[in-house]
């Protein structure tokens, strides 16, 4: 009897180890040998493929990623079984909804009290049987194999579910200047980085001499977000020491998020580095927020996010998404919320927006965030200018603007513009004379398909077309005055060139230069838009 109960013990407390221990990482396995065509050997983990970039992380922690057709015909095929299993396992997955999986951890729990239970049984017989050194030690036998391999991931799921669609829904309002796709593993965002709600760089007291350009977002320089988020064991801390590199989020209008501490360790913020958008322009003058744009609320509806993570959760304001006021927060600045969906929130004061990345993202050597687009710099980066204000930035030609400043009392001027074939020009005008720079840079990015004349004439007319002083507008029956949310005109390129919150129905043409244009019109429900001429 007493060998049965032994075994008993022996068997109940291996099965409560191998149910609730934890499950092997990838790097917990060898390392594969990868051959490649030119007879180079590398070795590492496979960790996923996009657009034919085969990305590897190597035995050192780096993650380089190798285009498709430089591993051996036998890696080749490993890699595309490898890809095409993980596809199929997420259009499985995507199907199913973030309550099912949940539902799945509980019934892993309760398999595991079963056998807790059972094992407490037979605990109890020894103690009865006067065997209470032994009964003693098969107690701490077991707890301990509960301790070591019950966790919170059996309590809560780790792992999210997104709809695309739902995703997609927080970006609309913005289209058509910012243009998504997605499949079953992520979500894609095209722009050009220049906001359609608002100028830019007006405010900033401590300037570093960069302004702001569209940036080539589009074709294979996207943004990605993934759609099956996994909650991180250690979160990265969003920190002077970490993502001091690149963008960690995506706003839903298309404009990149940065790390509140500048790649100097500052924070850009309470350094007057921002606009009075939260934004500024980095080395490639690319215009990016460091704060979360809590403005974009004036434009959308509260209950949806203003942001997505490059982790793939979301980010929202101070209301939750179901409506009720913002709940308390963790140390991550987010939480599972009303919804019990992880999601992070905006503020105005540090951190701003994260605090932890709660999700699991890849960060490389040069910390930043893996993979995401890049911008194209056309001119060397310029220093700090002491005791510049910038106090305004208006177009200058359907492509170029002007920024102003004061220094020392005295007015400035950045005049810049580029060509259709990359031929940018910077000129520097002082109250001595005038600097004039000219650079060779990227082919700037042609408008969207988004941008073109609204087929439904019947909800937006325009006239007179060719305008020479003023545009006016008249919306169809279906569209009432408070249906506006704003009104906006572009440049043939996406450029914003003025903008006007809620209902108007002019526009003064007179400061615009001849050439063709987009007059965008965003309602609470959809985005029309025409195309117009200025003479």
């Amino acid at each position: 009897m007493k060998k049965l109960v032994l075994l008993t013990i022996i068997f109940l407390t291996t099965l409560s180890f191998v149910v609730n221990a934890h499950s092997l990482k990838s790097t917990d396995l060898p390392a594969k040998n990868w051959q490649m065509k030119n007879g180079a050997v590398v070795q590492g983990w496979f960790m996923m493929m996009k657009n034919n970039q085969v990305y590897l992380e190597l035995k050192n922690g780096a993650v380089n990623h190798y285009n498709l057709s430089v591993f051996s015909n036998n890696d080749q095929q490993f890699v595309l079984n490898k890809y095409n299993t993980i596809k199929k396992e997420n259009e499985l997955l995507y199907s199913q909804t973030n309550q099912r999986l949940v539902s799945v951890s509980y019934t892993k729990l309760f398999f595991a009290a079963l056998i807790f239970m059972m094992a407490l049984y037979s605990i109890y017989r020894l103690y009865n049987q006067q065997q209470t050194s032994f009964a003693f030690l098969v107690t701490f036998i077991t707890v301990s194999g509960f301790l070591w391999g019950f966790t919170n991931k059996t309590l809560f799921q780790t792992t999210s579910i997104t709809n695309p669609l739902t995703v997609d829904s927080a970006f609309t309002p913005f289209k058509p200047n910012v243009v998504t796709t997605w499949d079953t593993t992520n979500f894609y965002v095209q722009s050009h980085g220049i906001p359609t709600t608002h100028n830019m760089m007006i405010g900033i007291t401590a300037w570093q001499q960069q302004v702001p350009l569209p940036q080539c977002y589009t074709g294979n320089n996207f943004w990605t977000v993934p759609l099956n988020p996994v909650m991180a064991a250690n979160p990265i801390p969003v920190s002077p020491a970490h993502f001091s590199r690149g963008a960690l989020a995506i706003a839903v209008n298309g404009i990149p998020i940065f790390n509140p501490y500048t790649n100097t360790g500052v924070d850009a913020f309470l350094d007057g580095q921002l606009d009075n958008w939260g934004g500024h322009c980095g080395r490639a003058d690319d215009y990016h927020y460091h704060t979360a744009p809590l403005h974009l609320y004036g434009f959308t509806a509260s209950t949806l996010p203003i942001a997505y993570a490059f982790d793939g959760f979301a980010v929202y304001g101070s209301v939750e998404p179901d409506g009720t006021p913002m709940q308390a927060l963790d140390a991550n600045h987010g939480h599972y919320g009303p919804t019990n969906v992880y999601h992070y929130h905006g503020s105005a004061a540090a951190p701003y927006m994260i605090a932890n990345m709660a999700g699991v993202v890849t960060e490389d050597t040069t910390h930043q965030i893996i993979p995401q687009a890049r911008a194209f710099p056309v001119r060397p980066s310029l220093t700090p200018l002491n005791g510049a204000v910038i106090t305004n930035l208006t177009p200058n030609t359907p492509n170029g603007y002007v920024l102003t400043y004061t220094l020392g009392g005295q007015n400035y001027q950045v005049a810049y513009s580029w060509t259709s074939n990359g031929q940018y020009t910077y000129n520097f005008i002082n109250p001595t004379g005038t600097t004039t720079s000219n650079y060779n840079g990227f082919t700037p990015c042609a408008p969207f398909v988004g941008l073109s004349e609204t087929t439904n004439n019947t909800s937006l007319d325009i006239y007179p077309n060719p305008s020479l002083d003023i545009l006016n507008i008249q919306y169809g029956p279906t569209i009432t005055n408070n249906d506006i949310v704003n009104v906006s005109v572009l440049s043939s390129s996406g450029q914003l060139v003025m903008s006007h919150k809620g209902f108007t129905n002019t526009i003064d043409t007179k400061g615009l230069h001849k050439g063709f244009y987009f007059l965008l019109i965003k309602t609470n429900n959809s985005s029309l838009s025409k195309k117009f001429v200025v003479e």
